[in-house]
């Protein structure tokens, strides 16, 4: 006997919104029941597409579903959250999880009163780069993120830390796995009231240091990672799910080489340089089945409330001694 398929529907379905609705209709054990859309264009629109239903109201919406992506502007997530969870529904809030920590402490004792589950969109530790850097990434001394796109006016409700650079906050953080000693940041406001280029330095309590820039003024779209640790330097394209290793192994051989005359100093062909072989996949469509795969089992997601309000506390930290900067 097939098991009921799992009833999802979207909370806005603009620019992202649109691709949770596309990959639930594509789900073999997803049912997507319907949206709320306040664009009536926009609505029909998906609604045709995916032959779904447009709901009225949130509460209609929390009513037909078993567990909805809240994908609408950050300052609306807690708005848009709280009557869902009120409603028993299991929750995919995109990141970051909202706009404060006083309205993500309201969604996760809501979540935890009404025993739903809250997974927050934070998309690379889907990507098939996070896997590999999970697996290989041992205790790093030294990480280095970029995280480049060009500007557009969707996402300037917040600055370009909680827009952007809360990714690799996320990421850091679960790379590192200690507490934060101090953090250092600067950032400018170019286009948007909020700031639109950021860099913060973060030390953590066992040594390691982390350098984060963002920027939404770029001519071209980058997100790239290196991590330097004790065994190797790797540096990963999340992008375009490649990236290239060296290991100190290597050195180690080239030195040897060297000593005993097999190799000359400055040849580069003398220390490998490994190409990282990645497994392509699209990280939404990874991340929506692991959500759907964590209600199904009633387990903890991935990327639970948690670590999303941990990079909102980091995020915000960054935010506040930007702007205290800029007031001076």
């Amino acid at each position: 006997m097939a098991k009921p398929k799992i009833k999802c529907g979207v909370a806005g379905v603009g620019s992202l919104g649109q691709h949770h609705a596309r990959i639930y209709a594509s789900l073999p054990n997803v049912e997507l029941t319907g949206i709320y859309e306040e664009n009536d264009a926009r609505a029909a629109e998906i609604c045709a597409r995916h032959n779904c239903q447009r709901f009225a109201s949130l509460d209609a919406l929390g009513d037909a579903c078993d567990a909805i992506s809240v994908v609408v502007p950050t300052d609306k997530h807690a708005l848009v959250a709280l009557p869902l969870l009120a409603k028993g529904c299991h929750l995919l809030i995109e990141k970051p999880l909202c706009a404060s920590l006083e309205e993500a402490e309201q969604v996760l004792v809501a979540a935890r009163k009404n025993d739903c589950l809250v997974q927050v969109g934070h998309i690379e530790h889907f990507n098939p780069v996070m896997s590999y850097l999970e697996k290989h990434t041992g205790r790093p001394q030294y990480i280095t993120t970029e995280r480049l796109a060009p500007y557009q006016t969707r996402g300037t409700e917040v600055g370009v830390v909680l827009d952007l650079m809360i990714h690799d906050i996320g990421i850091v953080l679960a790379l590192v796995k200690s507490p934060i000693r101090k953090i250092d940041s600067v950032g400018i406001s170019v286009l948007s009231k909020t700031e639109d280029i950021a860099n913060a330095r973060i030390e953590f309590e066992n040594g390691c240091v982390a350098n984060l820039s963002a920027s939404r003024m770029s001519m071209k779209k980058n997100r790239e990672i290196r991590v330097f640790q004790d065994n190797a330097y790797l540096s990963l394209d999340f992008m375009n799910q490649k990236g290239h290793l060296v290991k100190k192994s290597d050195i180690i051989a080239y030195g040897l080489k060297l000593k005993i005359g097999l190799a000359k100093a400055g040849d580069a062909n003398s220390i490998p340089v490994h190409e990282i072989p990645i497994e392509k996949g699209e990280p939404l469509a990874i991340e929506l089945a692991d959500f759907i795969d964590s209600v199904t089992q009633a387990k903890q997601p991935k990327v639970g409330g948690a670590l999303g309000k941990s990079a909102l506390e980091v995020a915000i930290t960054i935010t506040d001694q930007i702007r205290k900067n800029a007031a001076k």
